[in-house]
């Protein structure tokens, strides 16, 4: 009797793989085995498929029954192979009574199984589709609930299914393909700038970090409206472009986040952990390794509000993907690396009681540099952006609103950018100021604006990395003018990149 083949995809961090599911029935003692490095939840898998395959009155052999999953030297975790198993299983008797194979190309399934025979969907299906599609697969069974998600992908027919009798009627070739329906636009909703009152500079310390994509800490007393500008920096950010929203969706698929598809992600993400999380949390970890708070802002923003809250472990681990944009998580028999191109906004009172400078402060001034010293010095330098936060007067917060929306300041930012992904073609990957280097930088600057560049770092500590940091936000504070480099705009930015008084 021949081996009965159907493909399936696992995952590896954010991106699947091809798994072949092997399946042979030999006329010895009933058995039934999965090998092929599966891990608790696949072994799992032949109690699933074993009861559900006699729920839906299809044929289960009373032999031998081998799955192999290949290639056998890469672990395989959780539910998406109970399918492909039952299909293999069921493709076994159905060729051990008929002596041919019951399909003439090896089908693509995913889910999970119900004992009572329904297919459950599972997370991942989007990256687990890309790979069966890059494998050559053009049909594609999924759950009918993962159905609209598996569409995304171009190229391939999807055949959702919601019980595995209709799944072995696809498997054979039966099957409707699934039509994703007409996507309308969800009105935007979220936090927006129209809702801060007064805070003019810190405002415009916002537009500029969201046109050049620049990092940003905000500093001020308790209650002058830090976190609440700072939730809003996201929704200054123009829609991502398709590659982009590919990627984000991929992601927010494979963490299980991605909810009822309406299309591809194109709102950047707002990721905002709580103190208290971890750093395999915050980077990624876990077994099997999966995307932390890095990766789920990828192409966004990561807040991290009371930042000298935040255990200083987890705070160095944020230089890496702050300087490379992606994160390598590494353990003793598994490595993988994860994107994570995000924009961080981080707010932070002046002292643990958060009255300094004044005289309503208690503090002492060893208490103050402690506080301050939470956050280091290393990581400090790859904030570009920092700006103090005063409280609004009674006045003004009292008055109606007549401050810009978020959608106006967007339509600035996104001119700014466009001018950006203009000049810098495939010279800057990223095509944003704040990540092109100095050498990049310093032709757009005539002589006069690189004296007054010299001038400001002359009296401050100048560093490759702070000369890089004045140049790319002067260049994007031109940009939201649409003008050219002057000493002017390098003057405004210097305020913004100048370190707050200690």
């Amino acid at each position: 009797m021949p081996i009965i083949e159907v493909q399936s995809a696992c995952l590896a961090g954010v991106d699947g793989f091809v798994v072949g599911v092997e399946t042979d029935v030999l006329s010895l003692l009933p058995v039934f085995q999965v090998v092929g490095l599966p891990a608790s939840s696949v072994r799992e898998a032949r109690e699933r498929v074993r009861s559900a395959i006699q729920a839906v009155d299809l044929p289960f052999p009373r032999r031998r029954i081998t799955v192999n999953l290949a290639p056998a030297d890469r672990p395989k975790h959780g539910t998406a192979l109970d399918l492909p198993i039952a299909l293999g299983v069921i493709g076994a008797a159905w060729a051990q009574e008929r002596k041919r194979s019951p399909w003439e190309r090896a089908p693509a399934a995913i889910g999970e199984l119900g004992l009572d025979g329904t297919v459950r969907p599972v997370r991942g299906v989007l990256p687990r589709v890309e790979a069966l599609r890059r494998g050559g697969a053009t049909r594609v069974i999924v759950p009918l609930g993962n159905a609209g998600e598996a569409a995304l992908v171009p190229g391939v027919d999807v055949v959702g299914v919601g019980e595995l009798r209709a799944a072995w009627t696809a498997a054979r070739g039966g099957g409707a393909v699934f039509e994703p329906p007409e996507i309308v636009e969800a009105p935007e909703v979220g936090p927006d700038l129209a809702d801060v009152r007064g805070l003019g500079h810190a405002r415009r310390l916002l537009e500029i970090a969201a046109a050049g994509g620049h990092d940003v800490l905000l500093e001020g007393p308790p209650g002058a409206g830090k976190s609440m500008l700072a939730k809003r920096l996201a929704s200054l950010l123009p829609p991502l472009p398709d590659e982009q929203a590919v990627e984000v969706t991929r992601i927010r698929s494979a963490a299980g986040l991605l909810g009822e598809v309406r299309g591809l992600v194109r709102r950047p993400p707002l990721r905002a952990p709580h103190h208290t999380a971890s750093s395999a949390a915050v980077i990624g970890g876990g077994n099997p390794l999966t995307p932390g708070e890095v990766t789920l802002a990828h192409r966004g923003v990561l807040l991290l509000d009371e930042v000298p809250e935040f255990p200083r472990g987890v705070l160095e681990t944020l230089r890496q993907p702050l300087s490379d944009g992606e994160v390598c998580v590494s353990r003793v028999r598994n490595t993988a690396r994860f994107p994570a191109r995000f924009q961080l906004v981080a707010t932070r009172n002046p002292c643990p009681c958060g009255h300094w400078p004044g005289g309503a402060c208690l503090c002492t001034d060893d208490a103050r540099r402690r506080y301050r010293a939470r956050v280091s010095g290393p990581l400090m330098d790859r904030i570009h952006l920092v700006g103090w936060v005063d409280p609004t007067d009674v006045k003004t917060l009292l008055t109606p609103g007549d401050g810009e929306c978020s959608a106006a300041v967007r339509e600035r930012v996104s001119r700014a950018r466009q001018r950006q992904q203009d000049r810098w073609t495939e010279m800057n990957p990223t095509r944003l100021n704040a990540h092109a280097p100095v050498q990049l930088l310093l032709p757009f600057f005539d002589a006069e604006s690189v004296a007054e560049v010299e001038d400001a770092l002359t009296n401050s500590r100048s560093t490759v990395r702070s000369a890089q940091q004045l140049l790319a936000v002067s260049l994007t504070v031109a940009d939201l003018a649409a003008e050219a480099v002057s000493p002017d705009h390098v003057m405004e930015a210097h305020t913004v990149c100048a370190r707050s008084a200690e």
